[in-house]
């Protein structure tokens, strides 16, 4: 049971092989909270539909993504604005346009695997 931390070596542990191992799988806690904030970043269904709209089409401008999601400009630029924050999304400008698209290799993967019933 190497893997327990001190803090925890008095806990009561049925099967000490299974603790470590999930220990291992859990991972370093800063490791997991940058998980955590990526799936956050999915949990709100207009971010959500913004990201899979430009998974889906590639970049696309604020005016386009108000349209094609059903929300409003104000509200689109300001998920963009946490999303581009977040290092998810990149905006590249055309003109006065801005087309956004999404860079984040490991959230591609997951929207990749999003399934929502037709």
């Amino acid at each position: 049971m190497h893997l327990v931390p001190a803090e925890r070596a008095d806990h009561r542990i049925i099967d000490g092989h299974l603790v470590c191992d999930a220990i291992a799988a859990i991972g370093e806690p800063d490791t997991v909270r940058a998980a955590a904030d990526r799936f956050s970043l999915l949990a709100e269904p207009g971010r959500l539909a913004l990201l899979l709209a430009l998974r889906a089409v590639g970049p696309m401008a604020v005016s386009d993504l108000a349209v094609a999601t059903g929300m409003k400009d104000p509200a689109v630029s300001q998920a963009l604005r946490l999303l581009r924050s977040a290092g998810a999304v990149a905006g590249e400008k055309d003109g006065r346009i801005v087309r956004y698209r999404v860079v984040d290799a490991a959230l591609i993967a997951l929207l990749d695997q999003v399934r929502l019933p037709a």
